[in-house]
């Protein structure tokens, strides 16, 4: 199956992937709306509410970015990226509905909308359709390992319940939920379009540390984000994490050389969740005091030189995976 060519000019990296992978996104959205066919009508409105939101669908893209590479795009490799993109999707609805999420990418959250009931619903039907189809590959990696990412992920949420709303909560901790929320499937997604495309075990493990390692910078600039970004038009929802009592990298390095006062305003606003309106830019203004963006960001820099060195051997498409591992670190600017 081929792909469309990638122009360098003046694309970003983001644009250059959309670019090369958009054939074959179409015969992906294609297989989902296939599948989202039912003689239940609320389920497929309320997947298509979420799924064309207009989020940046970047893990079936890489699945189809790592089929290309090593090897050939498949009707498995559109398969998995139909499975890895409906994965996803039902992990956004339980998500808002355990966060009590009112927003997603600045639309009403399928359960203000839909109740929490149908949005839990509909999040199951979307894992069972996206092992329906990792059947369909034919292969039996597959399954494992997305088997295992499914449940990594749905750890992780719990872990996040139990630990994310205290300031006990370390950066170590905090790489780690975020590993098992976001970068999981970013890795798997990597790794299973390497496997089917005839990739070696190695090969395809090299390619999930890449897309793992960029699932870290994406989750730490989100993060950094939602304080510093201005409007909800680049699908980020301004202060969420703080009015949720998200407490994220920001946060902690914030904490860890905040003054007592400064401690204790935290506590009742992110812990107790007692907060006024100007809480929100007295918080922007202790991240700042505490350089808790730049060293967030510092990290998800040094996340990024380690990957450089997974992706060097790709010479032909080295450019661009690089390149999505700037771009992702440097949405906040």
């Amino acid at each position: 199956m081929a792909l469309a060519a990638v122009h360098e000019n003046s694309l970003t990296a983001f644009e250059n992937l959309s670019s090369l992978v958009a054939d074959s996104m179409r015969l992906v959205d294609g297989l989902i709306d296939d599948h989202l066919k039912t003689d239940i009508p609320l389920i497929e409105q309320i997947a298509k509410h979420i799924i064309y939101s207009g989020g940046k669908r970047l893990r079936p893209a890489l699945v189809i970015l790592a089929s290309h590479i090593h090897g050939r795009v498949s009707a498995a490799t559109i398969a998995l990226a139909a499975a890895v993109e409906f994965i996803h999707t039902a992990t956004l609805l339980h998500d808002d509905v355990i966060d009590e999420s009112d927003l997603r990418r600045g639309m009403p959250s399928a359960h203000t909308v839909w109740g929490n009931t149908a949005a839990i619903l509909v999040g199951d039907f979307l894992f069972a359709k996206a092992f329906e189809l990792m059947v369909t590959t034919g292969d039996l990696r597959v399954l494992q390992i997305l088997s295992k990412t499914s449940a990594i992920i749905t750890a992780g949420e719990v872990r996040q319940l139990m630990e994310s709303h205290s300031f006990d909560l370390s950066i170590e901790s905090s790489l780690q939920i975020m590993g098992a929320k976001t970068s999981e499937l970013f890795g798997a997604a990597c790794q299973t379009g390497a496997l089917v495309a005839g990739a070696t075990d190695q090969d395809a493990l090299d390619f999930y540390r890449y897309g793992y390692n960029l699932g870290l910078i994406f989750q730490i600039t989100d993060d950094v984000l939602d304080y510093q970004v201005i409007n909800i038009s680049r699908g980020k929802v301004p202060g969420d994490d703080f009015r949720e009592g998200k407490i994220t990298l920001p946060v902690i390095y914030t904490y860890q050389t905040a003054s007592s006062q400064e401690r204790d305003f935290l506590n009742r606003t992110m812990v107790e969740l007692n907060q006024t309106d100007e809480d929100l830019n007295h918080i922007r203004h202790l991240i700042e005091k505490h350089q808790g963006f730049e060293k967030s960001l510092s990290l998800a820099t040094d996340i990024m030189q380690k990957t450089h060195l997974i992706i060097n051997k790709q010479s032909t498409f080295k450019p661009l995976l690089k390149g999505l591992l700037v771009e992702c670190l440097s949405r906040n600017k």
